[in-house]
């Protein structure tokens, strides 16, 4: 997936709120193509493997709580410069900081409820994908 791919996860606020199909247009709108879409309502468990790399870290237990809250829409996009101009698109992490127009900006609530998850490197969009297209089923 290096360079043209990136990861992303619409969250379960969002999709709670019905904003999926407008977060998806504009991904298309800005030029990416889906190339795998799965919606799927992760157990704790699940949360809790991909968010592995956090366990330490004061907000683990909300955010695979909140993962876990609903379905999600996880997806795999394709573009040029993948990952930052995904990252450009949906805005910071903290949606009251996000430039204006952003995914954030428009659809997230707060740091943890912010609409969308985007792969933040490379190799992290590579083992992000495998998770959840050749790896959930089976954790």
């Amino acid at each position: 997936m290096a360079g043209n791919r990136t990861f992303t996860m619409i969250k379960p606020s969002a999709m709670a709120t019905g904003h999926a199909g407008d977060i998806l247009a504009m991904m298309e709108k800005a030029g990416f193509r889906l190339i795998a879409m799965r919606l799927v309502h992760l157990s704790r468990h699940q949360a809790g493997i991909f968010y592995a790399e956090h366990s330490a870290k004061g907000f683990y237990e909300e955010l695979t709580r909140f993962m876990s809250s609903g379905p999600i829409i996880a997806a795999i996009l394709e573009k040029d410069n993948a990952v930052a101009e995904f990252r450009k698109l949906i805005g910071a992490t903290d949606p009251a900081k996000a430039d204006p127009g952003t995914v954030r900006s428009l659809y997230g609530k707060s740091i943890t409820e912010n609409a969308v998850h985007g792969s933040d490197a490379d190799s992290t969009a590579e083992r992000e994908g495998a998770f959840f297209f050749s790896q959930l089923d089976r954790v």
